[in-house]
């Protein structure tokens, strides 16, 4: 994850949420994270007005964090996310985060 967004501007990294999340000019783009189980996931801010048609891949799943859905975001098994599939959930992520204001 960290390769395919070295490219872009503007794209900043913070640990967090048990692992490492990535921001585009202050606003969350993605995040990865090593579960106690093992399983490496992807997590990926698409935007809630494209969440049903991420949901309708059958490697994506809904975010939760603690009891609460996390709307927008999608979550993917590393397994399930080889290089194509990482850059087209990127390229949704990118482009959901350039169209918010910036934050500082």
């Amino acid at each position: 994850m960290r390769g395919a967004l070295a490219a872009h501007v503007g794209i900043t990294e913070k640990r967090m949420m048990g692992g490492v999340c990535f921001f585009l000019n202050g606003n969350m783009l993605c995040g990865a994270r090593r579960h106690k189980d093992g399983v490496g996931r992807f997590m990926f801010r698409i935007g809630k007005e494209n969440e049903a048609a991420a949901l309708a891949d059958p490697t994506a799943r809904v975010v939760i964090h603690g009891k609460r859905k996390l709307g927008g975001f999608i979550l993917v098994d590393e397994a399930d996310c080889p290089d194509p599939a990482m850059k087209r959930w990127l390229q949704q992520c990118l482009a959901h985060a350039a169209a918010l204001p910036a934050k500082k």
